[in-house]
Parts: C-alpha cells; structure tokens; sequence
C-alpha cells in the first residue's frame, strides 16, 4: 500500500494502463509536458512518448470526437476535459454518437472510451470553474457516470472504467484532489488525520463501476452521498452520534439501487445530499427512486441537501456549498418525523 492523493491515483491509474495496454492513449489540453492544469498527468508523456500522452487544441468537442474515432476503431482513449464547465460544446459527441454507437451499430462497433473532467468547486473558480453537471449525463442512455470520493475508488474506480467497453465519464471532485476535509473547511479537522492520504494498492486492480460502498452502519438513517458529499455526510454523522447508513453510490449510472434499497427499507428514512443545483439535479432521481421502492418502509418525507438554484457564485462559495450546517438541519427534520 502506498499513501497517495486523489491527484497521484488518479496519475497512478492512467499510468498503469498505459503500461499494462499500449492501445491506451491520454490527450486533452495541457495535459502533456506540463501535466494538466492540476496535474494529473504529470509525467506521463515522458514516461509514455508525444504519441501516447498528448495536447490538443482548445476544442471540447474536437477532443471528445477524435477519442469516439479511436475507440470505435481499436483504441482505448482516456480524454480529459479541463474542467466539467468546458463539456458542454461536446455533449452532442457524447449523446448522439459515443453512446449510441453500440447500438446503432448492432454490436459491430462499441466505444471504449473515458473522459475525465473535475467537478464541484474548491477553488473559487466561480461560474465557469465549479460546476456539477452530472445529472445531465445520467440522463443519457449508454453512458456510464462515475464519481470517486477518495483516492483508492478513484484509482481503482478509473481502472475499471478504461477496461469498460463503453463509454465512461468519469467525474473528479477537485476539492478532493489533495485530501478530504470535514465539510465546512479545505483542511481535515482534528480525528480526520488517517484520512488525509489513501491507502492505494499499488500496481492493478478494479473497483465495480455499479456498486455502491457503505461508510457507516447504523438502523435510523440512511445518507445518500457522492463525491465531495460524502465526507460531509461522514462528519455529520459523527458529530451528531447518529446511528446512520452512509452510502457513497460510486457510479451514478449504473446505479447500485439494490443497495440504496436495502438500507432504506431497514431504516425508514433518507437524506440525499450532493454539490449540484436542486432543480432536476441528480437528488431528484434518488428521491423518486426511493419513493418507488421504499413507500411502504418510510417514517418521514425525503429530505435533499443541494447547492442553490443559481450559477456558481465566486465569493460566497462556501454558501453555496452544502456543508455541515445544511445537512445537520435535515437529519434533525426527518429524525423528529412521526
């Protein structure tokens, strides 16, 4: 085991495929010589050559065609988008041809490709650095959306996507690229400290795409979290003394509802909380969903914790941003519920 942030496995993953696959290719913007703007891919044109790791232009649906061409003819290219604000001149690349190819094709051609992109905010990076657009792409049938919350899903979790023969977005939280906090600050607070670097296998291995990982156990409670979100849910639960279940889905589609299921039916009430806007934002789903399956088991009304329905501000970025108070509030509303 080695000790590494988001940023070193995610860098570990690609390098290890590159290694491992010869038909794995990184490009994007700024991602070779000097690394990528929060380098992620340092090191890796060095090591791998100007024909494996390489820049292009500014163009996101460029990068996003170019990688569908490759994999639909043998390759497996890993594009990065420098920041999920900048996908959406792709998102008809994304929805019309990769996820669709195997389909329109009859099987004669898939698409094994992964975009990486960060999300969320934690740099005051304001309207055009921080968004979360994730559940615009769980709406798309045939691709799949993937978001790690620590850096050994990350690792293990980008592995597997490369390996996928579909298309994988892969979503990175970057205030979660050089550690976890305890949902109102950038730094861990005192107890977190074991959590500051993770403990990363080294060399291969793989995280499930569609299952989801269970944080904590407990019988009054179930947290529904991903991403950055999950280490909020995590220390609210620990400064409150809750008895909760805290699922972190991993991958958002496929989802593990099996899981999400279970643990509502054994407690009876649910909090879903994530970064993104409320407004058709990924909660929304999740509440559905647990209506669906769990009416019958519900002791208390859905509660969702979400980030505002306005553009990401810059100087009240904390505001916006779901913290330890907001989700305290919930769990107490849907604790005192009849």
């Amino acid at each position: 085991m080695a000790k590494m942030s988001m940023i070193e496995a995610i860098r570990d993953a690609m390098d290890v495929k590159m290694t491992e696959d010869r038909d794995v290719l990184v490009f994007g913007e700024d991602v070779g010589y000097f690394g990528g703007v929060f380098r992620c891919t340092a090191g890796l044109q060095e090591k791998h050559g100007l024909h494996r790791c390489f820049d292009t232009p500014i163009s996101e649906g460029g990068i996003v065609g170019i990688a569908i061409g490759m994999a639909a003819n043998g390759l497996r290219p890993v594009a990065e988008i420098q920041f999920a604000d900048y996908i959406y001149p792709a998102y008809d690349q994304i929805a019309s041809e990769a996820s669709r190819l195997r389909y329109r094709s009859n099987g004669d051609f898939t698409a094994p490709l992964t975009i990486r992109t960060p999300v969320g905010g934690g740099i005051y990076g304001g309207t055009t650095h921080s968004q979360s657009p994730e559940a615009l792409f769980t709406h798309i049938s045939g691709l799949k959306t993937v978001i790690p919350s620590n850096p050994y899903d990350a690792k293990g979790l980008l592995i597997s996507a490369i390996e996928d023969n579909d298309p994988v977005l892969f979503l990175e939280p970057k205030r979660l690229y050089n550690g976890p906090f305890d949902g109102d600050h950038q730094k861990p607070s005192v107890g977190w400290k074991s959590h500051e670097l993770g403990e990363v296998p080294e060399g291969h291995y793989t995280v499930p795409l569609a299952k989801a990982r269970k944080i904590t156990e407990g019988n009054d409670l179930t947290i529904l979290a991903y991403g950055t979100m999950v280490w909020v849910a995590e220390a609210v639960v620990k400064n409150m003394g809750i008895s909760a279940d805290v699922l972190d889905l991993r991958s958002l589609l496929p989802l593990d509802l099996d899981a999400i299921v279970e643990s509502v039916k054994k407690t009876g009430r649910c909090v879903i909380i994530h970064e993104a806007t409320r407004t058709s934002g990924f909660g929304g789903e999740l509440s559905a969903l647990v209506q669906e399956h769990c009416f019958y088991y519900l002791e208390a009304p859905i509660q969702r914790v979400t980030g505002w329905d306005t553009p990401y501000p810059h100087a009240q970025e904390w505001a916006f941003f779901p913290g330890q108070k907001r989700l305290t509030r919930a769990v107490k509303t849907v604790m005192k519920a009849a």
